[in-house]
């Protein structure tokens, strides 16, 4: 009932009822003057005389009172028109940080509102897309620079081999391994480039089945046991007894924790160390991956999982190659509605997986 009295309808309503009633009350005086002066009996002949005159006066009157009426109850909302004017002309222009004063309670002030809710979307998008169109850039750096450098030294060893300049046959032999590990980091890189690009494209769907989490952990680790004994570190996996399971897509989620474990054993050898823990924390199911070794520092913290970033050039840190692996645990993670975070302190940095039950 409040929202129908304070529409623009039922203040307009209200306005020509005042305005009548005050033509009204004025004509009412008008005639009972007209009426008293009538038995003087000079003005009764004058007004005779002068009858079409005084018609003409008394329905200009009648018109002018109110529509200046109108005008007068109205000018405050005509002015407040003026102001949504002026500030979509601003907006039209490319002002994207105007903003339309929010007055009253009516259509107006939802109008204004409104206006100025999807101002504020549209620069986020114009900001969004400034950022994609940066990220585009930072991806054909990123691939050109990684993209280059294998490119280069595999076609050195190559050039190598087909002008004979080796040795020996064991000489021929390492030239043709290192060309060949060369090649198949660009294999690698250019996987992880597609599966990115497919895990962020529009319309994606998962198949999602119900998942032992514990269970998918333990396989995947098993594949590390290999790496984990070369890079002399020990692990440890703490899972409860109880089973946990989560529904999601079995394929994705081991690419989630490979990409992490393997993270973890490259740039944590220093420390020796992995520890893969699971939990269940309220409705979610937690994974940490844990490594020792360098902390990372918090700014760099905040950017570990963004497009293509790099924490430094020499590729110290954690992101590695071209930061495609932590970008694809992101997507992944966002796919199943799940969160995902780095913490890094006390010569410990960890890794963890939330992901609704």
């Amino acid at each position: 009932m409040k929202t129908k009295l304070n529409s623009i309808r039922s203040k307009l309503i209200l306005t020509f009822f005042i305005c009548a009633t005050i033509t009204v009350i004025f004509m009412t005086i008008v005639v009972w003057i007209l009426v008293k002066a009538s038995y003087y009996k000079p003005f009764a002949v004058f007004f005779l005389d002068h009858a079409i005159f005084f018609i003409v006066v008394l329905f200009l009157v009648t018109v002018s009172i109110p529509v200046f009426c109108f005008l007068f109850l109205t000018k405050r909302k005509m002015r407040y028109f003026e102001e949504i004017h002026q500030s979509l002309r601003s907006i039209s222009e490319g002002d994207l940080d105007t903003r339309i004063p929010v007055k009253g309670s009516d259509e107006l002030y939802q109008l204004a509102d409104t206006i100025n809710e999807m101002t504020v979307q549209l620069k986020l998008l114009i900001e969004e897309e400034k950022k994609w169109e940066q990220a585009k850039k930072d991806i054909v750096t990123s691939l050109s620079h990684d993209l280059r450098t294998p490119l280069t030294s595999t076609l050195g060893y190559i050039e190598l081999i087909n002008q004979g300049k080796y040795k020996d046959e064991e000489t021929l032999k390492r030239y043709s391994e290192i060309a060949y590990s060369k090649c198949k980091n660009l294999k690698v890189l250019v996987d992880d480039l597609f599966e990115y690009s497919k895990l962020n494209s529009v319309g994606l769907t998962i198949n999602r089945i119900s998942i032992n989490l514990a269970e998918l952990l333990e396989q995947v680790i098993l594949g590390f046991i290999p790496v984990l004994d070369e890079a002399e570190m020990s692990y440890e996996i703490s899972f409860p007894k109880e089973k946990i399971s989560v529904s999601g897509d079995p394929l994705l989620l081991a690419r989630l924790f490979d990409n992490l474990i393997n993270n973890a054993v490259h740039y944590g050898k220093e420390g020796k160390r992995l520890d893969v823990e699971l939990e269940q924390v309220n409705k979610h199911a937690v994974v940490r991956i844990i490594n020792g070794g360098n902390p990372i520092s918090e700014d760099e913290l905040q950017l570990v999982f963004e497009r293509f970033y790099k924490c430094d050039k020499s590729r110290s840190q954690y992101t590695g190659g071209s930061g495609i692996g932590l970008a694809i645990v992101k997507s992944i993670v966002k796919l199943h509605r799940g969160t995902v975070k780095a913490e890094s302190e006390n010569e410990k940095t960890i890794f963890e997986v939330r992901l609704p039950l």
